[in-house]
């Protein structure tokens, strides 16, 4: 079980910062740039602490990091390339589907063995916050108003399912 969390949560982090390197490389000059920034160095610390988690515990990375690294760059330009509304639905998609995606690691760390688990507990837990914020953010900048804003969010969430599932077991 553990190998599974550590490997899809180092992915997730790794996609999500080549979404927001992607949004950066479309919107970074704009207006909405350093908010992208900020949300983007926050990530950078996640994946930073989740490369170093994977180590610790001698797991290795989802061999799809290759297209993770493609998709997700494709996913943030694409997407900023509508805008920075489509780029803040995009944020609240993802950052949506990862905040569900840490709760419901919580509840399996904390029913499997609480103590056992309480530093990686805290650490998704902090993660998790993270990730509320930035739905948040994208919400508060108008992601909601970008055309085609529920087939978009519910399109996205659609890849993220998948994603998580397969980075679990590859």
């Amino acid at each position: 079980m553990l190998d599974r969390i550590l490997r899809v949560d180092h992915a997730g982090e790794y996609g999500a910062n080549r979404i927001y390197a992607g949004q950066m490389a479309v919107l970074g000059r704009s207006s909405i740039g350093p908010q992208i920034q900020e949300m983007w160095d926050q990530e950078k610390e996640h994946l930073k602490k989740f490369n170093e988690i994977l180590a610790e515990n001698r797991v290795r990375p989802t061999a799809l990091l290759p297209l993770w690294n493609i998709a997700g760059f494709v996913l943030g330009a694409s997407t900023a390339l509508l805008g920075k509304e489509g780029a803040m639905a995009c944020t609240v998609a993802v950052e949506e589907s990862i905040s569900e995606h840490y709760n419901s690691q919580i509840r399996a760390l904390m029913e499997k063995d609480p103590e056992r688990y309480t530093e990686l507990l805290q650490v998704i837990k902090e993660f998790r916050d993270d990730e509320m914020e930035h739905h948040d953010t994208g919400l508060e900048h108008d992601a909601e108003k970008v055309p085609g804003y529920w087939l978009l969010k519910n399109a996205i969430q659609l890849g993220c399912k998948v994603a998580i599932s397969v980075s679990q077991r590859v």
